[in-house]
């Protein structure tokens, strides 16, 4: 038995599956002759797969010498073949990680190698320790998630299901979507993007200090100082290369992201394809200090002891967790260096247009995030 798309030759004694104008025929031979089954059905992978069955009886019976050569036996589904056709499929039915891996790949090319490497791997692990992976379960799976994980994660977790559910529902694998009607809400402010907690200025310093003094980690002095004089993201400062740097400017044009491979360099930064950054004094004179003589336009700027990418992650595990620890500051993850300055700038009254366009973001999310974190400094004015 075969299963083709386009009109092959098929060898004798063997069954042919084929798409005719949408609908699913059966080809083969028998005692010299061609002969057709048109099945009635449309293509989709659950009547292919009745074909197949088709086709695999009607082999069967020509081994057999039993084939009917009026070909009434093998022309119409009848019910108990729907019904010995739906107990198998029932009996082998897809899961949810076979699903997700399906999807996976079909998501692959359309997304970054860092999502695909981090995000992806992430939820295959996530699919991995659930008690059960059945879709007839799909309650057991919500309910474990609520009480395994963060209401964050769950929210996530169900929201990444439905969309691999819905796609398999299109691609014919199955045919309900069970996480459909589930929803998780979040606790209001809990989402990420909200998650704005800077460091005061005093606070700052103090870690700059720390990291310049510390007897394992000042090498990382440079970069700490550079995120928190630009606000740029990680992955954004350990991309820049010195041909980067102008005298007027830093021209953020990459990013440094996983892949599954490891750390690559992609062009592109999160939310835009480039950006400019304008150089002030204090970001001037953190770059003259690290620059070497004979500094080549290619080279990073930003790197590992080795000479390689800088692998953030690490850092913050060891480096900022440690330096944290030391200042006696309460733990803060490093993103918020750019949280931290773009505070700042906000409370130095600086246009949040302006804001937004040096660290890749829009007025508006400046206004509705930054805006609100320093009501307690601020007075009404005087209208006398």
């Amino acid at each position: 038995m075969q299963s083709k798309t386009s009109r092959e030759k098929s060898s004798k004694g063997s069954v042919v599956v084929f798409n005719s104008h949408d609908r699913l025929q059966l080809r083969f031979r028998f005692g010299g002759k061609r002969r057709y089954i048109s099945l009635g059905l449309s293509d989709t992978p659950l009547n292919r797969r009745f074909a197949e069955l088709k086709a695999a009886e009607i082999e069967q019976d020509i081994f057999k010498e039993k084939f009917d050569t009026t070909l009434e036996k093998y022309k119409s589904a009848s019910d108990r073949d729907r019904i010995a056709l739906d107990s198998s499929l029932k009996a082998a039915k897809t899961n949810l990680d076979e699903l997700w891996k399906k999807y996976s790949e079909f998501k692959k090319p359309q997304v970054s190698p860092s999502t695909y490497a981090k995000d992806f791997q992430r939820y295959r692990n996530h699919i991995a320790a659930l008690p059960t992976r059945s879709l007839d379960e799909a309650s057991v799976i919500r309910d474990w998630l609520l009480g395994q994980k963060t209401i964050g994660t769950a929210k996530r977790c169900l929201t990444q299901f439905k969309a691999c559910c819905k796609w398999s529902i299109k691609e014919g694998l199955i045919e309900a979507n069970p996480f459909e009607l589930m929803t998780i809400s979040l606790p209001k402010g809990i989402d990420e993007e909200s998650d704005v907690n800077p460091f005061s200025k005093q606070e700052r310093d103090l870690i700059i200090k720390t990291f310049a003094s510390d007897r394992y980690y000042s090498y990382y002095t440079p970069y700490v100082q550079f995120l928190f004089f630009t606000g740029c993201r990680p992955s954004e400062a350990i991309a820049l290369q010195w041909k980067n740097i102008t005298k007027s400017a830093i021209k953020f044009r990459q990013a440094i992201v996983m892949s599954e491979s490891g750390l690559i360099c992609k062009e592109g930064l999160k939310t835009q394809k480039k950006r400019d950054f304008p150089i002030n004094a204090e970001v001037k004179e953190i770059l003259q200090k690290i620059r070497p003589n004979s500094a080549k336009s290619d080279s990073f700027i930003f790197t590992s002891r080795q000479g390689k990418f800088l692998d953030h992650h690490n850092f913050s595990n060891r480096a900022w967790k440690s330096i944290l620890k030391k200042c006696g500051i309460p733990y803060r993850k490093s993103y918020q260096t750019r949280h931290t300055f773009i505070t700042m700038c906000v409370e130095a009254h600086y246009n949040s247009t302006a804001i937004g366009r040096w660290t890749g973001t829009s007025g508006k999310m400046i206004d509705k995030h930054y805006g609100a974190t320093n009501f307690a400094n601020i007075e009404p004015p005087s209208l006398l």
